[in-house]
């Protein structure tokens, strides 16, 4: 009985570190994931789509104009988020 207790314990202790590698691996896949979705998304906007060349968004995005004439960013995870009119801002000129 504790030879089997002992046992139990240390395949618990040798898989403990496996699984904490295995979520550090699905937060880096993840990461690169979401990265490589956000550099097609904008690849895509700049040849599809017009870039509004005077107005940025809230936090300095670039925006883009659909064939709907609706403004959008692209986000970190390459989704596109509209923004009304409204919301742009003026470019700071250098």
């Amino acid at each position: 009985m504790k030879k089997s207790i002992g046992l139990v314990a240390l395949v618990i202790a040798l898989c403990a570190p496996a699984a904490m590698h295995a979520q550090e691996v699905k937060h880096a896949a993840e990461k690169v994931g979401n990265k490589t979705a956000e550099v097609a998304s904008k690849g895509k906007s700049k040849v599809v789509d017009k870039t509004y060349k005077d107005k940025e968004g809230p936090n300095g995005e670039t925006i883009y104009i659909d064939k709907h004439d609706k403004c959008y960013w692209v986000d970190k995870k390459g989704h596109k988020e509209y923004i009304s009119k409204k919301e742009l801002r003026d470019k700071p000129k250098h």
